[in-house]
């Protein structure tokens, strides 16, 4: 990671992650106050769609579309629901409209302020209207900023699965700002950090050893160690996007550490119960409880994630009172991208720093598994 500009009373101090993918590259911008300089740093004014939520709207994105308005910028503001409602194609007909209202062509710009739900789906509806539009993620919660802002990914539920309509669509950049994350209620703050956590588990051990000495004053959201949270996590997910960008080698399937547990749970309990960090947390203790029972890991292995997990106030099981079919959930993750011929390929530990895309993982040993949610 460099900085780069040196900080003023008109532009702050910023650092950039750069992901290099050729003609798609772009710069990962972290910053103080960055989102009050997404006008200038996008350029000559074109037009934009600002697609934010109703948590969101009323601060940030209309902050944004107030200044790329008077930037001389084209611009509308898409407000959709909060939650994971939005990203659903019914919502994305509606952006849809919104494109053909403004009379955008190619190089109208749509700029998501929000979460991981609103980059989702802005970014699934830049990737498919026109055939592809130039895509800006403003990230406003940490696990967006860590993971789904990052990497082109985008896309949208349906009742039975979670992400499983999508696409490739690397933003044209990416704005995180500090500032806009520091007052994060603490339930979606340690949804975030389950991303974090996950990227010590299958890349870096060093990590990992930091996030449990640190936790403390990452939980006091400490701005010197939320910087370096941020920082790292995206350097992590960058490297890993720069190997396998369309997920045709295997390596980039490594990021999904607990997800097809997680994207289950979401799903059977119709999907904002559980927040999807919250979902991966709990994921993440499956997917290491099942390497566990194949002797891939010690138990010292999960008891360190389970610690760590808890002590940022992140659920290691379903909540007492969600009870879902063991049946059900293993169906549920049939459905998984990652799945092969309808059988199950699950993400697994071999240490904490280290993970490994493992198939035919027997389904006896799963629902097994999973059992232990009562």
């Amino acid at each position: 990671m460099q900085d780069t500009d040196r900080p003023s009373a008109s532009r702050p101090k910023i650092s950039v992650v750069p992901v290099n993918l050729g003609p798609r590259s772009y710069q990962v911008r972290i910053g103080a106050g960055l989102s009050k300089q997404v006008a200038i740093e996008l350029g000559n004014p074109g037009s934009a769609l600002v697609v934010s939520d109703t948590n969101v709207a009323p601060l940030a994105a209309e902050n944004l579309t107030q200044q790329l308005a008077e930037a001389g910028w084209n611009v509308r503001l898409a407000v959709q629901p909060a939650g994971e409602t939005a990203k659903s194609l019914r919502e994305i007909e509606k952006l849809y409209d919104q494109l053909i209202a403004m009379q955008a062509d190619r190089s109208t710009h749509v700029i998501a302020v929000g979460g991981g739900v609103v980059g989702d789906a802005a970014g699934f509806a830049a990737a498919t209207y026109a055939r592809g539009l130039p895509f800006i993620q403003v990230p406003t919660t940490l696990l967006a900023a860590v993971d789904s802002s990052v990497g082109g990914k985008v896309g949208v539920n349906l009742p039975a699965a979670k992400n499983i309509v999508g696409a490739f669509h690397q933003p044209k950049a990416v704005f995180i700002d500090t500032d806009l994350l520091a007052t994060l209620p603490p339930r979606e703050f340690a949804a975030g950090m389950a991303e974090v956590v996950k990227y010590g588990m299958i890349l870096d051990e060093s990590f990992f050893d930091w996030l449990e000495a640190e936790q403390p004053k990452i939980q006091s959201h400490d701005p010197t160690f939320l910087a370096r949270i941020i920082q790292r996590s995206c350097e992590l997910k960058a490297q890993v996007v720069e190997a396998d960008e369309f997920e045709t080698t295997g390596l980039r399937a490594v990021l999904n550490f607990g997800h097809t547990f997680g994207h289950a749970y979401e799903a059977l309990a119709k999907y904002g119960t559980l927040l999807h960090g919250e979902a991966v947390s709990i994921g993440m203790i499956d997917a290491a409880t099942l390497a566990c029972q194949l002797g891939r890991i010690p138990e010292e292995v999960v008891s360190r994630l389970t610690k760590l997990l808890q002590s940022f106030q992140l659920p290691v099981s379903l909540p007492s009172g969600m009870k879902l079919d063991p049946q059900q959930i293993i169906a549920t993750m049939r459905l998984d991208k990652k799945s092969v011929g309808g059988k199950l390929r699950l993400i697994l530990p071999t240490r904490i720093g280290h993970v490994e895309s493992v198939r035919d993982v027997s389904e006896e040993l799963v629902l097994k598994t999973v059992a232990r949610h009562g």
